[in-house]
């Protein structure tokens, strides 16, 4: 499907963002290159996007921009509609993503409380039992030097054990969400299927919310149903949609840094023998992890109210603006020279912002650092000598255009 731009550009042929993600590091180096300001074309549709950490992290605070779907002139004129595979990722229903100002505050309130520094210290022993669970499982087919997934045993489980357990969803419905969100995200679903993905997992949340209200436990989606904080209670379908997008988001993200630490640690082994003496620690790891190979390559989007200027280039009333989260974290203002280089020994401390800015900044970002600091050092604590089975240029990303995500991690383990 091709779009019409929303306003005329420059001569600068935009970027053209590879849903098959080919090459990652060589898309990353044209959107860094083309300047704090670029333009993209997503599946036909032109947009803007931000690429460096200073302008994002201004245009995050800028009032101008808004989540309103109504507010893109695209949607308005019809030239984007339901057709283009990615609008699941935008008009994703009422929720704490897609509202702004004091709704966005309304929605997001019982969810940042039940996401505490406090209430993550209270289910550190579960992530613990899930993480050494779900290590005796590596082990066991690991054994005898055979070739196992560390991805859909160890890094993929782990997290959504961790939502589940504080969304209340049952572990028999793990597998199925999984195999959902997964066909979601992926660039090689018919859009006619993804839809239908969506309905179900509507009608999954809706079922869940409505067995939450007869019969409350203590978890978060009773938490968001009984939620009275800053103004009315939560509708059904604002609890809904922050459910949807919250185990989404909860799982995903975590999936990417755990797999993306380990793979930057086996490529960097003198790194890894570092952290494993205990010269570096496992929170800098994480960190710079999180900057260099963020788990969120490009978050969809928000769109401008009125005119903004941005450098030489203006962010036209109506056009919408991705956040290039990985070109930002490659950002050579913000991180120096070497910005494409994974150095854990880098200046401390490492100022990135993966998780975003402003008041949609990631209310998961601290669920998602302490699962990464239990599951990292408890499997290299129980396979120090675990290593790839191929080379690190056969690993494959997935075709999702928003996430830095692996088709699989093959390892051996050796102890």
């Amino acid at each position: 499907m091709k779009c019409p731009h929303a306003a005329a550009t420059d001569a600068a042929a935009p970027v053209v963002i590879d849903p098959m993600v080919r090459d990652l590091d060589g898309e990353t180096g044209l959107l860094r290159d083309a300047g704090p300001l670029a333009r993209i074309e997503l599946l036909g549709v032109p947009a803007w996007t931000v690429t460096r950490h200073a302008e994002a992290r201004s245009l995050l605070l800028d009032t101008r921009l808004v989540k309103d779907l109504d507010a893109w002139g695209l949607w308005q004129s019809g030239a984007v509609t339901h057709a283009w595979p990615l609008i699941g990722m935008i008009d994703a229903g009422r929720s704490m993503f897609t509202v702004d100002g004091a709704e966005h505050r309304r929605l997001r309130t019982k969810t940042s409380q039940a996401l505490t520094p406090r209430r993550l210290e209270e289910i550190r022993p579960d992530i613990e039992r899930f993480t050494e669970e779900l290590l005796d499982d590596l082990a066991a087919q690991g054994q005898d030097g055979a070739t196992v997934d560390l991805k859909s045993v160890f890094a993929q489980p782990l997290p959504m054990r961790v939502v589940g357990l504080l969304m209340g969803v049952d572990e028999s419905e793990h597998a199925m969400l999984t195999q959902r969100y997964k066909a979601f995200f992926s660039m090689l679903t018919p859009q006619e299927e993804r839809l239908a993905l969506l309905a179900e997992l509507d009608v999954f949340y809706t079922r869940l919310v409505r067995e939450k209200a007869a019969r409350p436990t203590d978890d978060l989606t009773t938490g968001l149903i009984l939620a009275d904080e800053g103004g009315e209670p939560l509708t059904e379908e604002e609890v809904v949609g922050n459910l949807k997008a919250m185990v989404a988001a909860g799982h995903e993200t975590t999936i990417g840094l755990i797999l993306n630490a380990v793979r930057a640690l086996l490529a960097h082994p003198d790194q890894l023998r570092m952290v494993l003496g205990g010269e570096v620690s496992w929170e800098t790891v994480i960190e710079e992890t999180l900057r260099w190979d963020t788990p969120t390559t490009h978050l969809l989007m928000r769109f401008a109210t009125e005119d903004i200027q941005v450098g030489d280039d203006v962010i036209a009333k109506g056009e919408g603006l991705v956040i290039s989260y990985r070109a930002i974290g490659r950002d050579t203002v913000q991180h120096g020279a070497d910005a494409d280089a994974f150095d854990i020994t880098r200046a401390a401390p490492i100022r990135h912002m993966t998780f975003g800015h402003g008041p949609h900044i990631c209310p998961g970002a601290g669920l998602s650092r302490v699962e990464a600091a239990i599951a990292l050092p408890a499997l290299f604590g129980r396979f120090p000598g675990l290593r790839l089975v191929v080379a690190d240029d056969e690993i494959r990303k997935l075709p999702v255009m928003t996430q830095n995500d692996m088709e699989s991690f093959p390892v051996v383990l050796e102890s």
